[in-house]
């Protein structure tokens, strides 16, 4: 009976509020009572109903009203096609690397590493005790700290050899994270619509940061022993490019790190056409078998403009990086920096001082190479056992990442769908070429979470691998 009563009372306000404005008192619950011969439980509860229904609204001490009843139609923003135009470049969607990982996936599509492989108690410590010191209330120069300039001014003198003059404290621009570091220096060495030279594959950041900056990327042909001098030579004369983009110590994405010979060889061809090479030293750091060697340390002519990121090995929260540059190209880079961030969090940048000083700091990077060593080799061996199709052209002596080349037919958005739905990310290696790709390829992390999981995770890519084309799912 009760039931009934309810159902007898949301039909009655039903169609009471059908003719009743918006923001009408709805009968008190005494005078429903009174009306319909029900008890106040009965009342409840068919107040509880229309609320559910969204008819009605309940404003405590005051009662119960008509809800305003909004009419839903999809937004126009068709006015907002003719104020922006088409725009000079197209810039890619969110990058792979970039995506979150699902819950319960293995992720090896990211670039960062895993927490436990960061300096978690010297990052604390550093961020506590920069909170306390002025650099929390203050403004940093443009530049940045003037001490933190000169520890990544020391850190290249240390690589210098003798007979070449090493870099100063003002030769150093400090930076809200290398990503940015990348657009100041397409924007201020190359400019909008020239060409730049890029090692292909290469990292996909550096890619959208040129066309980000409208710069006609070149791709120049460069495998695991990195780019090949003639044809870098080739390329420059054929653009009349005056900028090159590389990564000579640990590649992103194939992991290599050039020979001797190649950078006398590269910096021979760069200067002979009064160029610069960019070089990013993103992977300092994450040396396992060899030791980076920067490139800018063995030049004193400028022709060199060397990128160094923190943002990896400290912390992804401490986004700090520096760009090294001499003569006029410093002053340009420095003049862009001012145009766009103006300067760089003064507690984050005494942060990174603080943690790169300890000398915990040393102790914590020869931790951090032999756990590379151990994820690395178990990635390595867990793919040789679970797909032997995956071709390793060589094993990484740096960096985070394996570059696996795949069979010809293989349908790669395809296969990363497939692995994703098994449980396992991987990245595509379409990402990594500023041109057309050469090959199907992936690039997998091994600094990422659950390395006892990398087996499972083999496993899981070489069924995906190996299961027919017309019974992948899309």
């Amino acid at each position: 009976m009760s039931n009934d009563s309810t159902a007898r009372i949301v039909a009655g306000l039903r169609a009471w509020i059908a003719q009743a404005p918006p923001g009408a008192r709805v009968p008190s619950n005494r005078a429903l009572m009174a009306e319909y011969g029900a008890g106040p439980v009965t009342v409840q509860k068919a107040m509880h109903a229309l609320a559910a229904l969204g008819l009605v609204e309940s404003r405590p001490g005051v009662g119960t009203f008509v809800r305003a009843v909004r009419t839903v139609r999809p937004p126009d923003y068709g006015w907002q096609t003719g104020a922006l135009r088409s725009p000079q470049v197209r810039i890619p969607t969110l990058a792979m690397p970039l995506r979150a990982t699902s819950p319960d996936a293995i992720g090896l599509h990211d670039g960062y590493p895993d927490r436990e492989l960061l300096p978690e108690r010297l990052v604390r410590a550093a961020l506590a005790r920069a909170s306390r010191s002025d650099a929390a209330l203050t403004r940093s120069a443009v530049a940045g700290l003037p001490e933190l300039r000169a520890w990544f001014a020391n850190e290249l003198a240390e690589a210098t050899p003798a007979g070449v003059t090493p870099p100063a404290p003002r030769d150093v621009v400090v930076l809200p994270g290398s990503q940015s570091g990348l657009s100041s220096l397409f924007r201020s060495l190359v400019g909008f619509g020239q060409p730049l030279l890029v090692e292909s594959p290469s990292y996909w950041g550096a890619i959208l940061a040129a066309a980000q900056a409208g710069v006609r990327v070149v791709p120049v042909p460069s495998g695991a022993g990195g780019p090949d001098p003639d044809e870098l030579a080739r390329a420059f004369e054929e653009t009349g490019a005056r900028a090159f983009y590389a990564q000579p110590n640990y590649a992103n994405p194939t992991g290599a790190q050039w020979s001797p010979r190649l950078v006398e060889q590269v910096l021979d061809v760069v200067r002979a056409h009064g160029a610069f090479l960019v070089e990013d030293d993103w992977a300092h750091d994450f040396g396992i078998d060899t030791t980076a060697r920067p490139v800018a340390a063995l030049d004193d002519a400028g022709h060199v403009v060397y990128l160094r990121s923190l943002t990896k090995s400290v912390s992804p929260a401490v986004r700090v990086a520096a760009v090294v540059a001499r003569g006029p190209a410093r002053d340009r880079v420095l003049a862009d920096r001012g145009a766009e961030s103006m300067y760089v969090s003064g507690l984050l940048q005494a942060a990174a001082l603080d943690v790169v000083t300890q000398p915990g700091w040393r102790t914590h990077l020869r931790t951090l190479r032999q756990q590379l060593r151990a994820r690395r080799d178990l990635l390595v061996d867990s793919l040789a056992d679970h797909v032997p199709q995956a071709h390793l052209e060589h094993v990484p002596p740096g960096g985070l990442n394996l570059w696996a080349r795949l069979p010809d037919a293989t349908d790669l958005d395809r296969l990363a769908g497939d692995c994703e739905a098994a449980g396992v990310m991987i990245a595509p290696g379409t990402e990594w070429f500023p041109a057309e790709p050469s090959g199907p390829f992936i690039r997998l992390n091994y600094s990422g979470p659950d390395p006892d999981r990398f087996a499972d995770a083999a496993r899981l890519i070489g069924r995906a691998l190996a299961r027919p084309a017309d019974r992948r799912t899309v």
